[in-house]
């Protein structure tokens, strides 16, 4: 993979995909009666799919979990958000390189199982990436050819997003029936588990979607569903029909070497993808300089996200209990708050006694060296540690140097979403708990998740899910939430659960009881100095470690002098549930094609 990495960037500039609007002629170098005839040929056309395609950042996703100092345009919505005149994600050079590949491969290639293999490949990455063009506009104009520069679907209108489901379940069913299995037990290619994984994924969003957008239903909408439209459960079942395909029938099991305080950070930092549990991940190397940045995002100041003081909240004791259950928790400082918690809380942001993991001859463990809090980094007193590479290099550690593998698709992921299936469908009981979410908490040391479980209350504040009633659906949720932190998800599973507007809520971190020095890991270093203006505390230490704050000019206090740190005090969210759950179609592409109508509450000025 590492050496074809490298190769995609000869075949891109030997076939030139367009990146602009589907108005575009084809510009290709290369005669089409040259090439598409072989194995090689398909390979070095297709290698881009995987490098243009597949996210490389899944570590700096906002949300109402993890808030940057200076929050994206996305979360902070409003005004912030317009219909831009191009782009937005509203591109089409990719899918012009899968149309092109698959319309030649029937005509020119003289290898047969490698026409039936790359086939399969283009389909599967073209239902790939319309699932992002759902997950952002909903209705899309669908196109399975290279057009012309006088082809009539140069001017498509919107396809229903029930008939671009339905496209993409033909094209991941012809990938899951025809791709390999495996290449020799490398995980960067596309085998058909992860297709089977792919389907398991966007089935249980497209089935969330529909049981709780019921705007899709209403015949006043826009873009209502056809009236012959699956129904949510339909796309809900197939998504734990997948599932289950490769619980059952897979290679695949949770990455565990029987130590549950060390096993989930590992499975993020180590420096090859765990080929147990990871189904397709991308493989960073610095001798290609192929890297990524989650390492400087955690630990260079102002770069990361941090967690925010609800979703700490949200993690269960270590013994399984509610800690917001416990007598004096909303006030509780740093280090007793994330005390005997979880331990994925420990191996996800730093707590007292915090160390890198470091790695030797192939074993990893931790570092000796223990590493406190650095309040130049952690936003909101919670700083960010998964992803982090191992400790052994720290030349490393710097902008865009980090070289661990970075999973897309993970069996862990499966279970969960086998898991909301069923929950959503109101078939999750004890037998599906135990196959899924008892699994992952069996990694994580914690006890079982029960079939009786009774609601959490903390769960149904307007912080989470006051809707919700069922305490299993809750509990899913929560252990998502847990287990897939920081990995790229929660944005859209808010779109998904139309719960936007959680976007727009405060965003707390620590408890401070009042003006004072803190070391909130207890390492020996003040990590903050907290005082009102003129009275700054002669025991307060002068040094880069320590953040010098003053009340009501550089901290923000939920209760004034005392409370939640307020990272983001001064800027304003908002979320409209009317316009924000789908992005605007931009104006210089709806100037170019008349017929592409703009998703309601975008005004863009255009009347046609």
């Amino acid at each position: 993979m590492k050496k074809n990495i490298l190769m995609l960037a000869a075949a891109a500039v030997m076939f030139c995909a367009c990146d602009d609007v589907l108005d575009k002629a084809p510009q290709s170098k290369l005669s089409p009666e040259t090439y598409f005839k072989t194995a090689i040929d398909l390979q070095l056309f297709t290698n881009p799919y995987y490098n243009n395609l597949l996210p490389k950042t899944i570590y700096n996703e906002q949300s109402d979990q993890y808030v940057h100092q200076d929050p994206s345009d996305l979360v902070k919505s409003g005004s912030n958000r317009y219909v831009p005149d191009k782009g937005g994600g509203w591109d089409w050079g990719d899918l012009r390189r899968i149309n092109t590949c698959l319309d030649y491969i029937p005509k020119q290639c003289v290898d047969p199982a490698a026409a039936v293999q790359y086939t399969a490949l283009s389909r599967f990455f073209r239902a790939y990436f319309y699932f992002d063009k759902v997950k952002r506009f909903g209705d899309v104009p669908w196109i399975d050819h290279e057009l012309g520069s006088s082809d009539p679907d140069l001017q498509r209108p919107r396809d229903s997003r029930e008939f671009i489901m339905q496209r993409m379940i033909e094209d991941v069913d012809y990938a899951i029936e025809n791709l390999p299995d495996s290449y020799g037990g490398k995980v960067y290619r596309a085998t058909r588990w992860a297709a089977l994984a792919f389907k398991a994924r966007f089935c249980l969003f497209e089935g969330t979607y529909r049981k709780y957008h019921t705007e899709l239903y209403d015949p006043s909408y826009a873009f209502k569903l056809p009236e012959d439209a699956q129904p949510a459960d339909w796309y809900l079942r197939l998504a734990a029909e997948a599932a289950k395909e490769i619980m059952d029938k897979g290679p695949f099991k949770l990455y565990s070497t029987g130590k549950p305080e060390l096993d989930y950070a590992v499975l993020f930092s180590s420096y090859d993808a765990q080929s147990s549990e990871a189904i397709l991940a991308i493989n960073f190397d610095y001798g290609t300089a192929l890297m990524h940045n989650a390492t400087a995002f955690a630990i260079e100041a102002g770069r990361g996200a941090c967690m925010t003081k609800k979703f700490v909240d949200a993690y269960l004791m270590k013994d399984g209990t509610r800690f917001t259950d416990k007598e004096g928790w909303e006030t509780m400082q740093f280090a007793e708050e994330v005390a005997d918690r979880d331990p994925r809380l420990a191996q996800s942001i730093r707590i007292p006694g915090y160390a890198r993991i470091t790695e030797k001859n192939g074993s990893y463990s931790y570092s000796e060296t223990k590493t406190g809090v650095d309040a130049n980094c952690a936003v909101t007193g919670y700083q960010t540690a998964k992803f982090v590479m191992p400790d052994n290099n720290l030349a490393f550690d710097k902008l865009d140097k980090s070289y661990n593998d970075l999973m897309i698709f993970r069996f862990g992921e499966v279970l969960l979403n086998y898991a909301e299936a069923k929950a959503e469908l109101g078939e999750l009981h004890q037998a599906e708990l135990d196959e899924s979410i008892n699994l992952l908490r069996d990694r994580a040391g914690m006890p079982h998740l029960s079939e009786d479980v009774k609601a959490d209350p903390y769960l149904q504040t307007e912080e989470f899910y006051p809707d919700v009633t069922d305490p299993l659906i809750l509990e899913v949720r929560r252990e998502r939430a847990v287990e897939l932190a920081q990995e790229g998800f929660r944005y859209q599973d808010l779109m998904r659960w139309k719960r936007g507007e959680l976007l727009a809520q405060p965003y707390y971190g620590v408890y401070f009881p009042g003006p004072g020095v803190y070391d909130i890991d207890g390492d020996g270093v003040i990590d903050y100095h907290i005082y009102e203006s003129g009275t700054q505390s002669k025991d307060a230490k002068d040094d880069s470690a320590t953040k010098n704050l003053i009340i009501n000019e550089s901290i923000f206090l939920s209760e004034g002098d005392k409370g939640k740190f307020e990272p983001v005090h001064n800027i304003l969210f908002n979320f409209n549930p009317v316009r924000d759950y789908l992005y605007p179609v931009p104006i210089n592409d709806r100037s170019l094609n008349n017929n592409l109508a703009q998703n309601p509450g975008w005004d863009d000025g255009l009347d046609f």
